[in-house]
């Protein structure tokens, strides 16, 4: 990030009749071929999409035979893509995982985590505290001890310089158009490598993955397995009726996404063939997703009016102590111009005039 022209206003947040936050960032769309379908503001920006980039990590679990190798499911390849909530089911499908392994949960380098879910939380204070199963990446590391045995590699997995992380960089290199291997890295909060790159790039890969592009049989396989796996279980994504989920439900599996920490978003529309990237500059999740429904409307990929109802679902109203409401987001990105009169909140004047006549 350079400076302030990177960015444009996404969201306002409101409290009462006032604008108490304003969120800001970077939405890129892009073909197959890389081409920008759209962009407001810098479609270079260079960032982590951290998380984002599960999908094409677990196509390595898929094309190298792996998961085959060992038996496992769709719901697995889905874990393999998820920053989930340690929620019992997603727990379950991790802990047997690692017995398909031969494998206990030591064996996994992120750290002990809790669940998410305030119930969950409070079970797993009562049956020892944090484990590393609850980790949100830990079906993310499965994977790859998954691919680290079916290739008879260690299972140091968190070298760059590891068998599974070379098949991955491999992967990502076709889809980006570029050598994965030398993008900066970082770390990730769970350890693993960590890539930056251009949302511009990171777009156009998005688009391939849609499509399956790929030169070699295997790897179309993968993709369409991953994506599928992808569609077929969005709760295991993020968490049950979570915003991803409710994306992927609301547009009946056309579109497929995958969210990274500090604001980052990646979708993919494979019956348009196109990738979507969003990025917020102050690191914040809560209006990205309704970014995308705004997003998703603009090119018809739902009716403008299914996106606009979309939204509110997307953000929670804000609320205060006692559950009565006191404020909401408002998404201000590429507002729609209204076509038939309409009766004109307070919001409306003080927020968006300016988008809606000029």
């Amino acid at each position: 990030m350079r400076d302030g022209t990177d960015f444009v206003e996404l969201a306002r947040i409101w409290r009462g009749p006032l604008v108490e936050s304003v969120h800001r960032g970077t939405v890129v769309v892009a073909d197959f071929e890389g081409r920008l379908v759209g962009s407001w503001g810098d479609a270079g920006l260079m960032t982590f999409p951290r998380s984002s980039l599960k999908p094409f990590q677990a196509m390595a679990l898929v094309e190298s035979g792996a998961a085959d190798a060992f038996g496992l499911t769709d719901e697995h390849i889905a874990m393999a893509c998820a920053s989930h909530s340690a929620e019992p089911f997603q727990v379950a499908l991790v802990n047997d995982w690692l017995g398909r392994l031969g494998l206990d949960e030591s064996a996994l380098v992120c750290a002990p985590a809790l669940p998410r879910g305030e119930a969950d939380m409070g079970n797993a204070f009562t049956s020892g505290g944090p484990r590393r199963v609850y980790h949100n990446c830990s079906g993310k590391h499965c994977g790859f001890l998954t691919v680290a045995k079916h290739l008879g590699a260690g299972l140091d997995y968190a070298d760059p310089a590891h068998p599974a992380q070379k098949l991955y960089l491999s992967i990502l290199s076709e889809y980006l158009g570029q050598d994965a291997a030398k993008l900066p890295m970082g770390r990730d909060q769970c350890g693993l490598p960590a890539l930056a790159l251009p949302m511009r790039s990171l777009a156009r890969a998005a688009a391939r993955l849609a499509l399956g592009y790929s030169g070699d049989a295997n790897r179309r396989a993968a993709a369409r397995r991953v994506l599928g796996a992808m569609a077929a279980h969005p709760d295991h994504l993020q968490g049950t009726d979570a915003a991803t989920a409710r994306v992927v439900r609301a547009t009946n599996g056309r579109v497929v996404l995958k969210g990274g920490a500090e604001g980052f978003l990646m979708a993919m529309v494979p019956e348009r063939g196109l990738g979507i990237c969003i990025k917020t500059a102050d690191g914040s999740p809560r209006a990205k997703f309704a970014v995308l429904a705004r997003v998703l409307g603009h090119y018809g990929v739902l009716e403008t009016a299914e996106a606009e109802a979309l939204i509110p679902d997307l953000c929670p109203p804000i609320t205060d102590s006692t559950g009565a409401l006191v404020g909401g987001t408002e998404i201000v990105f590429e507002k729609p111009v209204a076509t038939t009169p309409t009766k004109a909140t307070l919001g409306f004047w003080l927020g968006g005039v300016k988008e809606a006549f000029f």
